[in-house]
């Protein structure tokens, strides 16, 4: 067996044989040697005995520590890692006091979060094998893609992990034909790609066929993943929509261990659910398919407005950006960053904002120029605010995305981190009141120096007027949101459980009711960045959907054999899917 190791399993304090909770590996019914053995040779020798990224350097192996050492904040490599995800404190279970850190070889490397078995999946029938394993010996299975997740959906303790970051087929067609559809009907040019592109890979192969496709600013998050099944929004988005609603047609692995076809004419339920419901939870995609377009030129512009740390005058910039922002979002999407206490030296602090625009199927800076000029005049005429500004023309997204949104090849990862998020409504913005009502809430969250918010636009245009033509499981709060806020929260790597848990009470129950009070429970949050420890999530994440998404789940899932984290139908199971819980 490849790399098969010889794991030793401490005794467990919640050990159950209770048949209501999964196969543990210090009970009887875990599976024997020979068992797992089988399962290799079934997946061509790609199942792995799994150990945290950073065991090495606890185990007396200097060379491997310190690859390790070099590595641990390139994600790329941890994407491709069955013993790590982006964001490490998903590897850990401080609530068993079990951790494996990088900076503390002295100390003890526990199992943590981090999956005891992987199959390094290569192919389909790879995929089959492990969920029919994972089924029949009543196990725990994880699916990761690349570790982009913020809920922890990529790990589950004592576990066995379905790894599809292999699965890099790319397929182009100029018609493609859904399975099912009538003879002479075709959705037009379009790619499939496996379950392990990352987004790095897939518009590259895009823009060298003329094509484009939405998707979003990032190098190694996975284009087929929890990403797109979540919602996949993009500044492309008000051009051409959310990444899902872009979604021809699915291949995926069902809890029986079938590979299935999900798209408009076949498996309709499903696929409905699986655009928008949610990563991890349905089944494990093996294949999407995705709606291309041809490339087209984009213009540019980028504004950065800063004070003095404190003044008034930012904060009421704020409130006149998010005024102007429903103009800016009919035509352009973008991205914006907000930092009320910006250090730039020893001695001087600012308050800054700095907004991107990109407008789709434009040639002229004159158009982006014409957008932020309303904006910019009543900013000049403001004492005390100072501004910076540019336009650009590219020729394609390929080289916008290439040049300037995507240089390097690496994204931020390694650290413990949490985010909070928000959906807010064009309604509030247009309203007389509603930007300064926004503006009072992002002044009542503390941020330390360095820290702030970003802002998403990437609502807005077709992804609202989609809203009328298109039946998915999306979140409807998207169909009428003018923006997309979240900030983070992180703990140092020797955090304490009481130190890490005061931080998420604190973004749960005091800096997220100050977000939600804006619009109370008209709005929500978008699922792939938000909060983790959201005790609402079924309301927060998919409003109206959840109980057709909950009924799907029952139907093609009714074992719960696909559980993730603040997923659909976690409820019933506890925080680390291993035991269900009581209902009242």
């Amino acid at each position: 067996m490849k790399a098969l190791l010889s794991l030793t399993f401490a005794a467990l304090a919640l050990a159950s044989s209770n048949s209501s909770c999964r196969c543990r590996p210090h009970e009887p019914c875990w599976p024997s040697p020979q068992e797992w053995n089988t399962l290799n040779s079934s997946v061509n020798g790609n199942l792995l005995a799994v150990r945290p990224v950073a065991a090495p350097c606890h185990e007396g192996d200097p060379e491997a520590c310190d690859f390790v050492t070099k590595q641990w904040y390139n994600s790329t490599w941890r994407a491709a890692q069955p013993g790590a995800v982006q964001w490490e404190n998903w590897d850990s279970w401080l609530e068993h006091n079990q951790t494996c850190s990088i900076i503390d070889p002295q100390g003890p490397c526990g199992q943590g979060r981090v999956s005891l078995y992987s199959v390094v999946a290569e192919r389909a029938s790879h995929i089959q094998e492990a969920v029919r394993f994972a089924k029949r010996h009543n196990l725990r299975l994880a699916i990761k893609n690349s570790g982009h997740d913020f809920l922890g959906r990529s790990t589950a303790p004592e576990s066995l992990q379905i790894l599809t970051n292999r699965m890099k087929d790319i397929r182009f067609s100029d018609n493609f034909k859904p399975a099912g559809a009538p003879r002479n009907m075709s959705e037009g040019s379009a790619i499939t790609i496996g379950a392990g592109v990352s987004l790095q890979e897939l518009y590259p192969a895009a823009g060298k066929k003329g094509k484009t496709v939405v998707a979003g600013v990032s190098h190694t998050v996975g284009a087929a993943g929890g990403y797109i099944q979540g919602g996949g929004h993009s500044f492309l988005g008000p051009w051409k929509c959310m990444s899902t609603d872009n979604v021809l047609e699915y291949t995926v692995v069902t809890a029986d261990g079938h590979l299935v076809i999900a798209n408009s004419y076949q498996n309709t339920d499903l696929f409905w659910a699986l655009r928008g419901g949610g990563g991890g939870t349905f089944g494990v995609v093996v294949t999407v398919t995705l709606r291309t377009f041809d490339e087209v030129p984009v213009v540019f512009g980028n504004l950065n407005v800063s004070t003095v740390a404190g003044d008034s005058n930012f904060w009421q910039a704020m409130t006149d950006f998010h005024a102007a922002l429903p103009a800016m979002n009919d035509r352009a999407g973008g991205y914006y960053w907000m930092t009320p206490n910006m250090p730039v030296d020893k001695t001087t602090n600012v308050s800054s904002l700095s907004i991107i625009l990109m407008a789709a199927n434009q040639t002229s800076t004159a158009m982006m120029d014409r957008l932020y000029a309303p904006f910019r005049s009543k900013l000049n005429a403001t004492s005390g605010v100072f501004t910076q500004y540019e336009s650009l023309a590219f020729p394609n997204v390929h080289t916008l995305l290439s040049d300037l949104l995507l240089p390097g090849g690496e994204d931020p990862t390694g650290h413990n981190t949490i985010l909070g998020s928000r959906l807010f409504s064009r309604d509030l913005l247009v309203s007389p009141d509603g930007p300064k009502k926004l503006t009072s809430a992002l002044k009542n969250i503390n941020f330390d120096p360095g820290q702030g918010i970003t802002g998403h636009i990437v609502a807005g245009g077709l992804v609202a007027k989609n809203g009328r033509t298109i039946d998915s499981a999306l979140n409807p709060a998207w169909r009428k949101a003018a923006t997309h806020i979240d900030f983070a929260r992180a703990w140092p790597p020797h955090a304490t459980l009481a130190q890490r848990d005061a931080i998420i009470r604190r973004l749960t129950n005091v800096e997220m009711p100050i977000l939600k009070a804006v619009e109370g429970r008209k709005m929500g949050s978008y699922m792939n960045e938000a909060n983790a420890y959201e005790p609402d999530f079924q309301t927060e994440f998919w409003g109206r959907n959840y109980p057709r998404l909950y009924r799907i789940k029952q139907k093609w899932d009714p074992a719960g054999l696909f559980i993730a984290r603040k997923g659909v139908g976690s409820e019933d199971w506890d925080d680390s899917g291993l035991c269900r819980v009581r209902r009242n």
